[in-house]
């Protein structure tokens, strides 16, 4: 006869065999999220944030890859001693998830100084990214292959487009539609506000547009007095800006004070955030035009249900970089679904050529890549800042008026 241990240890045996698949755990399969929620721009960083976060939850609920549960590692690469983004933060950030191997693809970052930082570590991690705001060409430029993706593939993709068609584009909008004749550069120091002024001065000089001066604003700095009373002496037609808010929020508001109100001025998408509605502020901020690197998509009927359900679960309204985001997200979720359903495992190797090979409906239209990471729809939002007291002063689809896409060349 069997002693009652034996038996007590047979009949777990038992149950656990006929329950076992139904214990059976999903893999985890995490998405690391980059993202400046530190500084100057940490309330786009959070809209931003928010986009991956709301598609990597509804692919959980939603069960669209059976097996696997799908879990957000956030990082934050702004720190209070650069007041923005932190390049060396960046680097850490990117080595963290390059450290954790649950970690397939990550979603950011949200600058292009960032992305120089964390592009080469991620390349030699084999861990593909997509950014949904970074703009500066460099990165995905194969004549900086050996710089940025030093392991041979390419690992940085866009749901963007790049400084490329942001800055010559808007460019085209000065002198076709604004018919200026002479402009003022400024930029930020920053890779992608260098990148971006260098492009707009390049085609605004060959559409015939007079540059009399491009100078560079120390983010850090609080008085940009000096510069802006030189460009008022020197009286051009315009102004254009290549930066983000740290700066940003301080020329807006100075400039108001210095330059002619009826200036045409402008920036690009480091000008399209929350700060440029709080920080800056009205009157300082109004009659600024900015681009956006990717499709208006906020105000799109059939994005309108979507939008509901961010402002629902996050309290505030969307960006069209919070759906740049989210696309990239549901790029990453399909590149996983589509290496499970092959019978693959998912590893970093498999899901980056997902990636490189997707043809993925999303909000903003379908998101394919070409051979070197940039997305093969390339248009170029303009908006004006205004201010409709119908909606609240922070109100980032109603305060940015849509003018229109941007002349291309």
């Amino acid at each position: 006869m069997m002693n009652r241990r034996s038996a007590l240890t047979a009949l777990s045996a038992l149950a656990l065999f006929a329950a076992g698949p139904a214990f059976a755990a999903d893999q985890i399969v995490k998405i690391g999220i980059d993202a400046s929620l530190t500084g100057g721009d940490a309330q786009s960083a959070l809209l931003v944030k928010n986009g991956a976060v709301m598609a990597i939850d509804e692919a959980n609920a939603k069960k669209a890859v059976p097996g696997v549960k799908f879990v957000a590692m956030v990082l934050d690469d702004g720190t209070a001693t650069a007041g923005q983004y932190d390049p060396a933060q960046g680097a850490i950030n990117a080595r963290k998830m390059v450290a954790d191997r649950q970690v397939v693809g990550a979603i950011g970052p949200q600058m292009s100084g960032v992305g120089k930082a964390m592009a080469p570590i991620l390349s030699w991690g084999d861990l593909a990214t997509i950014t949904p705001s970074s703009t500066n060409p460099d990165l995905t430029d194969p004549k900086f292959a050996a710089q940025y993706r030093p392991a041979g593939k390419p690992i940085y993709f866009r749901t963007v487009a790049t400084d490329n068609y942001q800055g010559p584009y808007m460019a085209n909008y000065f002198s076709e539609t604004l018919k200026v004749k002479s402009v003022y550069i400024l930029d930020d120091t920053g890779a992608y506000g260098e990148g971006l002024a260098n492009a707009f001065e390049k085609q605004a000089e060959k559409n015939g547009i007079k540059v009399l001066g491009h100078d560079k604003l120390d983010p850090k700095a609080a008085d940009y007095a000096a510069v802006l009373t030189k460009i008022k002496q020197l009286n051009p037609d315009s102004l254009y800006y290549g930066g983000v808010m740290q700066a940003g929020v301080k020329l807006v508001k100075q400039a108001y004070d210095i330059l002619p109100h009826s200036m045409p001025k402008a920036g690009g998408d480091g000008l399209i955030t929350p700060e440029m509605l709080t920080a800056a502020g009205s009157p300082a901020n109004l009659g600024w035009y900015c681009t956006n690197a990717s499709p208006h998509v906020t105000e799109d009927p059939n994005a309108q249900a979507w939008v509901n359900a961010y402002q629902a679960k996050f309290n505030v309204l969307p960006d069209d970089y919070a759906i740049t985001a989210y696309d990239g997200t549901q790029v990453i979720i399909d590149a996983v679904k589509r290496v499970k359903e092959s019978g693959k495992p998912i590893t970093r190797d498999a899901v980056r050529d997902a990636i490189q090979s997707a043809h993925v409906p999303t909000l903003q239209g379908t998101v394919s890549f070409d051979e070197n990471g940039d997305i093969k729809d390339r248009v170029i939002a303009i908006f004006q800042v205004q201010h409709d007291p119908k909606y609240p002063a922070d109100d980032m689809i109603h305060q940015f008026r849509f003018i229109g896409n941007a002349p291309q060349s």
